[in-house]
């Protein structure tokens, strides 16, 4: 008889345990990258002694296994959120320097630059040195940087795409046209030089480069200083000949009253296959292109994570810098990992030793920028669990009920 109130009371601990997991689902069924649990439950038997039937001893304490099933990718629109589409986990560090790993990528700047979870963890990866990136090296905290310039990068080379008017008439406006395109200087100031191409011949043109003159220091105001001149001559189907393809034109600013170094600048006039950036057809001169490759100094305006992971930092005079990268963990057994508060993961006893990388590498998933991962807690599901588990208790506890109605019987025979 004892045995009958221990099989019951086993089956309430094992329902009681059921419905704290329902329970935590359910709390969390709105928590960003949130794993659910399932619950699996294990008979117990007696022992044996000889010629005896076999008779259950109940249940035993039950298992409790998170599943790390995949998420909805919700869009969110933030500028730091990230979401895990497939394998892999966020790596942060928490104030004690422990370790953790996370599937909630709803990131924030802290006030001194760091990316940090909301709950205050440090996001780690790779932090851009000098402009350059390595993903190779050990991880440590993304910090971005706040308010910081972009370091100018002086002009090297500028090209023009442009048609010259093969019909124009020489001495006339249609024999003649100007280009104009920005340089950078290695203060960062800018710096426009004018090309005007003149029509001297069949197939033959002039061309003389240009700059504001209080530009230098030996210039005059709103007289341009003339800074390059020579000739270009086209052949019969109105693709350049001369200059040969392999000799850019060079052209310099000497001077520069800005004081900053003088602009050595070469004028490509081919493009890397060797077609050329200048054509002479029977059509009006026109520039179609332009491009340089100096840099001037700017502002950040935008830091965002951009997919895949990259820190990426906007500026002012439009361009973009990746400024940093995420780390993803991959862990083959996610299963063994032991949650800790704030929705994070600490290495178990047996887990697999991480693997730590770039997204999209290594059988590692990969990350969606402007979005979180949903929580994987289906709420049909919890509440069907939990009226099968409410029923179960209610029937132990009649179990419970009827053996002690017995046992007062029994003891009732004795008068």
């Amino acid at each position: 008889m004892p045995g009958s109130f221990s099989i019951a009371l086993s089956g309430l601990n094992a329902d009681t345990a059921a419905l704290n997991v329902v329970g935590n689902n359910l709390a969390n069924l709105n928590t960003t990258g949130f794993k659910g649990s399932s619950i699996s439950f294990h008979d117990l038997v007696a022992s044996l002694s000889a010629g005896s039937s076999q008779i259950g001893a109940g249940v035993s304490a039950p298992n409790i296994k998170r599943d790390f099933l995949q998420g909805n990718i919700q869009l969110s629109g933030g500028a730091f959120d990230a979401a895990i589409q497939g394998n892999g986990f966020f790596v942060v560090r928490d104030t004690q320097g422990r370790t953790l790993y996370t599937r909630a990528g709803n990131f924030q700047l802290d006030a001194t630059g760091h990316l940090v979870t909301n709950t205050g963890e440090k996001v780690q990866g790779w932090t851009a040195a000098g402009g350059v990136l390595s993903t190779t090296g050990a991880t440590g905290n993304i910090v971005v940087p706040l308010n910081s310039l972009q370091t100018p990068v002086p002009t090297t080379q500028f090209s023009l795409n442009l048609n010259l008017n093969a019909a124009g008439v020489t001495g006339q406006a249609s024999g003649s046209f100007s280009a104009p395109i920005q340089v950078v200087d290695s203060l960062g100031a800018t710096h426009t030089i004018t090309v005007n191409f003149t029509k001297t011949g069949a197939n033959a043109w002039k061309y003389e480069a240009f700059v504001p003159g209080e530009d230098l220091a030996s210039g005059t105001k709103g007289t341009p200083t003339s800074i390059g001149t020579g000739t270009l001559t086209f052949d019969s189907n109105g693709a350049l000949k001369s200059p040969a393809a392999g000799a850019p034109i060079a052209l310099k600013l000497t001077g520069l009253a800005d004081g900053a170094t003088d602009l050595n600048v070469n004028w490509n006039v081919y493009n890397p296959d060797g077609t050329s950036t200048l054509t002479q057809f029977a059509e009006a001169s026109a520039l179609a292109g332009s491009s340089q490759d100096g840099v001037a100094a700017a502002q950040i305006t935008q830091v965002a994570i951009g997919d895949g992971g990259e820190v990426i930092a906007h500026y002012s005079n439009g361009s973009q810098q990746i400024v940093a990268q995420l780390a993803l963990a991959s862990i083959s057994n996610p299963e063994s990992l032991v949650g800790v508060n704030n929705n994070n993961f600490e290495i178990g006893a047996q887990t697999a030793t991480p693997a730590v990388g770039a997204a999209g590498t290594g059988g590692r998933g990969s990350i969606q920028a402007g979005a979180l991962e949903s929580s994987t807690v289906d709420i049909a599901q919890e509440f069907t669990n939990l009226i099968v588990y409410q029923r179960s208790y209610q029937a132990n506890s009649r179990v419970i009920t009827t053996f002690d109605e017995l046992t007062q019987d029994l003891l009732a025979m004795k008068r």
